[in-house]
């Protein structure tokens, strides 16, 4: 299927071995892709699923990881575990460089193989968003994102290490600083982060140091609009915000983050020291869909018909967060993972028919299953049209479809004991720092005592 591609010489594409079956590439192995492929098992098509990571990630729960309360293994699958149960599916582990949509060719850069270019004649583009600093990417390097595994255990090494600083220096300041977090978002992420994260050092770090007492940590959630949870209902946003507080979050909302460096944030023309800044506010979409050559949003998502097809590019879709899909009602659909598994869906349909010679004559229609978020234990929001409930109940039942909608049973058995151990016992088992790795001692020579054998 694939040809390779070297430095100095590009491979005949137009003369490799004629295909019998149509050839389907999918960009991402999110929600929307693997939505996608499952689509197309029984289709009489060959489906190429392209990742730069070889691991489906449930993102709902990344913020649990960075806290500690569950581990990755617990919250991702392997893309490649799907060729199990679908014989007409291939996965290929590279990083998509370009696309040629005159040519109907993909570039790519898999380990160990090189440059690739691969033909399609369906193109799915699932590859998610990225965090998006409004411009300021310098910020980047201060206050990380969370959107992978990566991302999720740099935050973990980031607040656990804060907690140790503080407890070996002797500067009260500096303790100060290392004991409070800024977030930089008040969405469900950063809700949910900071709701955590308050129950961590309350509970879990309870009498584990003796010369500070991480229950004093300070934790700002930070947000440029006039509220937390702006997508839910108002009603909403003031339950969350008191639960926040209650749990000791500090929400300060109305103010923009202007500055972020190595000593904290300047929000609102002053300064907060802080050690941990994490960034849980805007998202762009991958640089992926800007090379459809077709027009973009400001978050750089491709624009898409209501068949969530790209009119300059035949044979080429764009579901999920990459791409901007208009409702029937003039809204936007959001980016959420329910948004992304019907958009893939659909257009895996929409290609299964298309090659048994029909035609999907119903375009796209997005069916809202309500939005949910969870602050801190027994506490839960959910919005569904007019019905907008909170408290212990809408918790459960945020678990139980969390735990449902896991990748794998495994997972879902693993979550659901994890869970219940730290909700009786406060404790959380994924608290570690990973070592970083260490630079090779240099060699001592003989006038340095080493003598050498003859």
């Amino acid at each position: 299927m694939l040809a390779e591609t070297r430095a100095d010489e590009a491979p005949p594409v137009a003369g490799a071995p004629r295909r019998e079956r149509k050839r389907v590439v999918i960009i991402g192995g999110g929600f929307a892709g693997i939505a996608a492929a499952r689509a197309l098992r029984r289709a009489a098509v060959d489906v190429i699923l392209i990742d730069r990571r070889n691991h489906h990630i449930f993102q709902p729960l990344l913020y649990q990881v960075a806290t500690a309360v569950l581990s990755p293994a617990e919250i991702a699958a392997p893309i490649r575990q799907l060729e199990v149960k679908q014989e007409n599916l291939s996965v290929l582990l590279a990083e998509v460089t370009g696309i040629d949509v005159a040519s109907r060719t993909i570039e790519a850069s898999s380990p160990g193989a090189g440059a690739l270019k691969i033909a399609y004649d369906y193109l799915v583009v699932a590859t998610g968003m990225r965090p998006s600093y409004f411009g300021h990417d310098e910020f980047a390097q201060y206050a990380p994102g969370l959107k992978n595994l990566s991302d999720a255990e740099t935050i973990r090494a980031k607040i656990l290490g804060a907690f140790e600083l503080a407890a070996t220096t002797e500067v009260e300041a500096e303790r100060a600083r290392q004991m409070t977090f800024v977030l930089v978002g008040a969405g469900p992420t950063g809700v949910e982060l900071a709701a955590s994260l308050a129950q961590m050092v309350k509970v879990t770090l309870r009498g584990n140091f003796r010369r500070i007492n991480p229950a004093q940590a300070n934790i700002i959630l930070l947000d440029a609009s006039k509220r937390v949870l702006p997508t839910f209902a108002e009603s909403l946003s003031r339950r969350a915000t008191r639960r926040l507080e209650k749990l000791g979050v500090k929400v300060l909302t109305g103010i923009k983050v202007e500055t972020v460096d190595a000593q904290g944030v300047v929000a609102g023309a002053n300064r907060i020291p802080s050690a941990t800044v994490l960034w849980t506010a805007g998202v762009a979409a991958s640089p992926i869909p800007k090379m459809l050559g077709t027009q973009t949003d400001r978050a750089g998502r491709a624009l898409v018909d209501p068949f969530l097809k790209v009119v300059e590019a035949p044979g080429v879709f764009v579901v999920g967060d990459a791409a901007s899909v208009m409702q029937t009602n003039e809204h936007p659909v959001p980016g959420v993972a329910q948004a992304a598994i019907q958009e893939g869906h659909y257009v895996g349909r929409l290609i299964a028919k298309e090659l048994k010679g029909g035609k999907i004559k119903r375009p796209f229609s997005y069916f809202d299953k309500g939005n949910m978020a969870v602050v801190g234990k027994n506490y839960a929001v959910l919005e569904r049209g007019w019905l907008r409930t909170s408290g212990a109940l809408t918790w459960l039942v945020w678990a139980f479809i969390h735990i449902l909608a896991l990748p794998q049973l495994q997972n879902r058995w693993r979550v659901q004991h994890q869970w219940l151990w730290s909700y009786f016992t406060g404790q959380r088992s994924s608290r570690l720092i990973p070592e970083p790795p260490r630079a090779a001692a240099p060699a001592r020579n003989s006038r340095e005592g080493h003598q050498p054998t003859s």
